[in-house]
């Protein structure tokens, strides 16, 4: 029922976004990862400026596939692309929050972090290999937690996925085998289990599967109120996710060095309070936009959040970004995204 209830929210924040309430002055489609978090900014900057956002919660892939194909202003994207992609495209691209990627699971009498897992026995579950929830190398881990003689059911996004590359390059970097056999990208050749469409069809499918294990983007956990896992980090310590242990493993990030593109991918980050699969989530624009005035209100509407939005996107337990990496992206849209007379576009 709360997976219902939230996914409804999406539904109607959706609905309202795509036309009805918040006016279309902004177009974006992409990442599910930071859906709920630009609902809010939107709905705020509605109030404030009566400029509204049309952001359609599609999937990374399909966000890529929208601004590549200039049906959107912006592109939405989990998985920062590389340079040389960016510039056969004409993208600039840019961070906007700093978020993480928690297993869920549904097991009857087990509550919110009740159960740890680590990075090879979660790679080993998603490769088939473990298959009930009293393995050995589950109970090795929750001494004292009564796991049932029950089939895992494993969850995964059935779409083009930021939040599945994310998770997958964390498997890749703890598992040899899945690097090998399964790889890492937007959309995998899963081994087993049963595929959802966005963060919310995961949340709903988790929800309604008795025995299920799946992956979302911690704001859909915490919004459904749904039973995560711990994670045993890259330092061998048992961590929770929340905004501090995102943020603890963005610590080492030179967004800086990292323009003009601020490819930084955080998963299997050191550091003791480290959430071992903590991601930012990245927006494209055109550098040479076809309609620099429309660009220009989707750089306003991000400058906006950069400077106004950090608590909404606390309170959902999303990392802002932080103030030296703000200085670059505002520095890089002043030197790459330039109007038909090569002037900066304005935001």
């Amino acid at each position: 029922m709360r997976a219902k209830t939230f996914i409804g929210a999406v539904v109607v924040a959706t609905s309202l976004l795509a036309g009805g309430a918040i006016a279309a002055d902004i177009t974006g489609a992409g990442a599910t990862f930071p859906f709920p978090i630009y609902s809010q900014w939107a709905d705020a900057y509605k109030k404030l400026t009566g400029n509204g956002l049309n952001y359609q919660s599609i999937g990374s892939g399909g966000g890529i596939q929208q601004i590549t194909a200039k049906t959107v202003t912006f592109g939405a994207t989990d998985k920062p692309l590389e340079a040389a992609d960016l510039d056969k495209a004409g993208f600039q691209q840019f961070p906007t929050v700093i978020g993480g990627v928690v297993p869920v699971l549904n097991v009857p009498g087990i509550q919110p972090g009740a159960v740890v897992i680590d990075g090879p026995t979660l790679a080993n579950v998603y490769l088939g290999k473990i298959t009930k929830w009293n393995d050995a190398a589950l109970t090795k881990l929750n001494p004292g937690v009564n796991l049932p003689n029950s089939a895992i059911a494993v969850v995964y996004r059935s779409d083009g996925s930021g939040t599945t590359f994310n998770f997958t390059d964390y498997l890749s970097k703890i598992s040899p085998e899945w690097k090998s056999k399964v790889g890492s990208d937007t959309a995998v050749q899963f081994p087993v289990g049963i595929g959802a469409k966005g963060n919310e069809g995961v949340a709903g499918q988790v929800q309604q599967t008795q025995g299920s294990l799946g992956y979302v983007e911690y704001a859909y956990a915490k919004q459904n109120k749904m039973t995560y896992a711990k994670m045993i980090n890259r330092d061998g310590k048992t961590v929770s996710p929340d905004a501090a242990a995102f943020a603890a493993a963005a610590t080492n990030a030179d967004w800086t060095a990292a323009a003009p593109y601020f490819r930084i991918v955080l998963s299997d980050q050191p550091g003791a309070a480290s959430w071992p699969m903590a991601a930012a989530t990245f927006i494209l624009v055109y550098k040479q936009p076809s309609d620099a005035a429309a660009t220009s209100q989707a750089l306003k509407f991000f400058n906006w959040a950069y400077d106004n939005g950090s608590k909404m996107a606390a309170d959902l337990d999303f990392v802002p970004m932080p103030a030296n990496a703000i200085t670059a992206i505002r520095k890089a849209w002043t030197d790459n995204v330039k109007d038909a007379a090569g002037k900066p576009v304005a935001f």
